[in-house]
């Protein structure tokens, strides 16, 4: 199955055969599991989320239809009357939960995770004081103080990742060490959208090349690693990227998945993509097992990125890494929206072969 999020913030459930890459409206259950929820990487009938009117993690049956509520951060942390979450995380083996939590993106400031064994632990990044049920409590050692634009948690559920809204004091983005008191803040090569894995995270450095992306080890962030080498200087261009590694293993060796595309495109109905070089408005992956540096280049976008935030190729490898779902406008060629200002953006899937 996968699921497609609609520009209200609810979202449609389909049944995917791989065999003949065709697609089906399934049944969508009339509950708010937020914009994006995520599929169990153990069980493929379960849906995970927040309701956000309730403020609860929830889990969704899409065999038996049955929404069952997993945890309320409400009882453990004090939340105001307004607060809210959007985005869940769950670890690999579904025993951790993670959300964002407070009025709106930008300004989230509690990191909220709950364990099935342990029960819940939170972060207020405004305050810096840790809390909960269970591992060390106070107020962590390092100054940054700030309000969350994103946050994410490793599949290992050991690491929470994330990006800090403008202002504050502090860092682009830091990295909690859940069981601990531990802040380390990213201090070079932090520009550009992340991905984690089980113990690493990948990005790219904002250094020489638009794919000078770095992979580091949670617990130290300064021993980073290219996954690309030999980049020369980029020339006069540059082009942004989306990451997923949703295939990644315990080991993170898999190849991580992204999607490029140049924001400076022709905004014209069928014009011909700019491209100075490989890899610039494609679906690729690249090897994370440090023996080499090889590019698998799967299909372009065919995206103009000049229609909104989704027209940004935004896209998901599948858990076994055979498919990528990504977003385009396919060069204005959708037709409009329907109040006509800008051209459609739809969903494709690319079989990785």
């Amino acid at each position: 199955m996968f699921y497609v999020t609609t520009s209200g913030g609810s979202f449609l459930l389909y049944d995917f055969d791989p065999a003949t890459m065709t697609a089906r409206q399934a049944s969508t259950p009339n509950v708010d599991l937020g914009a994006e929820p995520q599929f169990s990487f153990r069980q493929g009938n379960i849906l995970y989320g927040i309701n956000r009117r309730e403020r609860v993690f929830e889990q969704y049956d899409t065999s038996s239809k049955r929404v069952t509520e997993v945890n309320d951060p409400s009882k453990c942390v004090k939340l105001g009357s307004g607060d809210t979450g959007n985005v869940i995380a769950v670890s690999a083996d579904d025993s951790r939960f993670m959300a964002a939590l407070g009025p709106q993106q930008d300004r989230y400031y509690i990191v909220y995770v709950y364990d099935r064994a342990q029960g819940c632990r939170w972060y207020n990044t405004q305050t810096g004081e840790i809390g909960g049920q269970w591992g060390p409590k106070g107020t962590i050692s390092v100054p940054d103080r700030f309000l969350l634009h994103n946050a994410r948690m490793a599949k290992s559920g050991k690491f929470v990742y994330m990006t800090r809204s403008r202002g504050g004091i502090g860092h682009g983005w830091v990295v909690w060490e859940i069981d601990g008191m531990n802040i380390s803040a990213c201090s070079q090569g932090c520009s550009g959208h992340h991905v984690l894995g089980y113990s690493h995270i990948i990005g790219p450095s904002g250094m020489i090349h638009p794919l000078d992306v770095w992979v580091r080890p949670l617990n130290r962030l300064e021993a980073f690693t290219p996954v690309i080498s030999g980049l020369e200087p980029a020339k006069g261009f540059w082009y942004d990227s989306h990451f997923s590694w949703n295939n990644v293993d315990p080991n993170d060796s898999a190849p991580v998945c992204f999607s490029t595309y140049r924001p400076t495109n022709p905004d014209t109905p069928g014009a011909a993509l700019l491209v100075t070089g490989p890899w610039e408005n494609e679906i690729d992956c690249a090897e994370t097992d440090g023996k080499a540096s090889k590019v698998w280049r799967f299909a372009h976008t065919y995206s103009t990125a000049r229609n909104g935030f989704w027209s940004t190729p935004r896209g998901n490898v599948s858990q076994d890494g055979r498919f990528f779902m990504f977003t385009s406008d396919w060069e204005d060629q959708l037709g409009k929206t329907p109040n006509g200002d800008k051209y459609r953006t739809d969903v494709f899937v690319v079989e990785l072969r």
